[in-house]
């Protein structure tokens, strides 16, 4: 079938799209990393008794880090002073903060603590050299980054470029939007190993900065989201929504967007959270009908054959 051209050829996008699809998969690789290394610092600080991170929203933020930078270079400081160190908004919880950093951060936790940091800073640096040459790759297909920057949600430019970088700026190399969908691994199926499913990559891309918009549609018990005026409908009709299907319709505008060139256009998925008044139900009654149901309050109606 090869020899006579009868297999069609795969998917490949060109050059450009695939050095900004590898440097992007990186850039996700380089996120994970610095985030198991978050994840290593807070143990530290849980295993020592310290949990400034009840007490603050950002416990990697600038006046958390200052604490806790202190307390990593004089360890046996514990009577130092907290306020100097907290901005304006912070100041009412200094007693708070306080009672939360009163641990017994040991020598071999702080020196985990310290390596963790170090590599943070080192993998921070190497995110943003990767992302200073996607910029440079991008610049041709800036238009096609500003159609998807329009979707809600994805306001994160590199998440746009991203989305980019796994589907490229051509939507004719899709059969329609099925194709897409079956393509991005967005289609039900057996992705399974050793009870383990792997996700797809625009599953681990994508999904968490398409939260923002489908959250508020996974409240309503009926969403109705109209794609295009050629285009057919999807309901969702309970709360139970799946991750696979809301990746499915945002896989199917962002086609729409690119292939049309067209902005989202928030007039075309409008959703009806108010239900419609049922209409009063009037059935067409016959005659026979309204003969039974008069005989079941017991009237006694005459054989029409024997009026006539």
């Amino acid at each position: 079938m090869h020899k006579h051209g009868l297999v069609p050829g795969s998917f490949i996008p060109p050059l450009e799209i695939r050095q900004i699809r590898d440097l992007m998969r990186y850039r996700f690789k380089l996120i994970n990393f610095k985030t198991s290394e978050i994840n290593r610092v807070q143990n530290s600080l849980t295993v020592s008794n310290i949990m400034i991170s009840s007490v603050v929203s950002d416990k990697f933020g600038v006046s958390s880090m200052n604490i806790i930078q202190h307390i990593l270079d004089n360890p046996d400081d514990t009577n130092f002073d907290v306020s100097s160190m907290l901005h304006g908004s912070m100041k009412h919880k200094t007693k708070t903060i306080v009672k939360s950093i009163q641990g017994n951060l040991t020598e071999p936790q702080t020196d985990k603590m310290s390596v963790s940091l170090d590599h943070m800073e080192s993998i921070e640096k190497h995110i943003s050299d990767i992302e200073s040459v996607v910029l440079k790759l991008v610049q041709p297909y800036l238009p096609q980054v500003e159609l998807i920057l329009s979707l809600p949600g994805i306001k994160d430019i590199f998440k746009a470029i991203a989305i980019l970088g796994e589907i490229g700026v051509d939507m004719s190399v899709f059969h329609s939007q099925k194709h897409i969908c079956s393509w991005t691994g967005l289609t039900p199926q057996n992705n399974e190993s050793v009870g383990k499913k792997n996700p797809s990559v625009f599953h681990e891309l994508v999904f968490i900065s398409s939260l923002y918009w489908y959250n508020a549609q996974m409240l309503r018990l009926k969403v109705r989201i109209v794609l295009t005026s050629k285009c057919a409908m999807s309901k969702l009709k309970n709360v139970g929504v799946t991750k696979n299907r809301l990746l499915r319709l945002l896989i199917i505008c962002i086609y729409q967007m690119l292939d049309k060139n067209e902005p989202f256009n928030d007039e075309l998925y409008k959703i009806d959270i108010h239900p419609k008044p049922k209409r009063p139900y009037a059935p067409q009654i016959t005659e026979d009908m309204a003969i039974r149901y008069l005989e079941t309050f017991g009237y006694q109606i005459p054989d029409k054959r024997v009026i006539t």
